[in-house]
């Protein structure tokens, strides 16, 4: 692994090529804005996962959902290969197994009950995620892509994928909750120190009691909102 590779654009990088096209093809949107989408949307989702596990409530509660749901049977996901076996299922090449490539195949390129269960279940974790500003943050999403309301769909797309991607994270350098609340709380602090249309976004989410500065009062309420239910 590249250590000087922000979390957001390690995936970033795993998405290029076939999966990228597949969630075009499922936003009904060119490449290009799908990966401009997408690399707006990932911060955001990272960024909010940080502010939520700098408490260590929230870590403890995120690492135990993650290790709980999300990770593989053996431990040894191999995300380059999973997201290859994407390809597969759009039509390109490569092949995959379960775990991650089992969501991407539901989400991406499967139909009916299968990718409605796997929409559903992206839409339960972004309700933890983001709280009661989810709404809030696929309107400013759509807004800032020209998604519209294709936005909740991306967000939901992704969202089981970076917990996925967290989990192999967790599971390939034993983390426990602390290194876990602290490399999500880096990828945070990066996020909105480097500004842009994701900085800007994520900050306004987090400010929840809206005085335009996070404190500890808001952090608490983002703690309190994560991964309340089953995940």
């Amino acid at each position: 692994m590249n250590t000087s590779a922000s979390l957001t654009d390690e995936l970033m990088g795993q998405l290029q090529g076939a999966p990228m096209q597949g969630l075009a093809q499922q936003l009904g949107v060119d490449s290009a804005q799908a990966e401009q989408a997408v690399g707006v949307a990932l911060p955001m989702l990272f960024g909010a996962l940080g502010q939520n596990a700098s408490q260590p409530q929230g870590a403890a509660a995120l690492l135990g959902a993650l290790q709980r749901d999300h990770s593989s049977a053996n431990g040894a996901m191999d995300l380059g290969g999973l997201l290859g076996g994407l390809g597969g299922l759009l039509g390109g090449a490569g092949g995959g197994a379960g775990g991650l490539g089992s969501i991407l195949g539901s989400v991406l390129g499967g139909g009916g009950a299968g990718a409605n269960a796997a929409q559903a279940d992206g839409g339960s974790i972004l309700g933890h995620i983001f709280g009661g500003n989810q709404d809030q943050a696929q309107a400013q999403l759509g807004q800032a892509t020209g998604l519209g309301s294709n936005a909740g769909q991306l967000l939901a797309m992704l969202a089981p994928l970076v917990m996925s991607f967290l989990a192999h994270r967790v599971q390939s350098q034993g983390m426990g909750a602390s290194e876990l609340g602290n490399t999500l709380g880096q990828e945070s602090s990066q996020i909105q120190s480097q500004g842009g249309v994701a900085g800007g976004i994520l900050g306004s989410l987090l400010d929840q009691n809206g005085d335009g500065k996070l404190d500890m009062g808001d952090l608490f309420k983002l703690g309190g909102s994560l991964l309340g239910g089953r995940r």
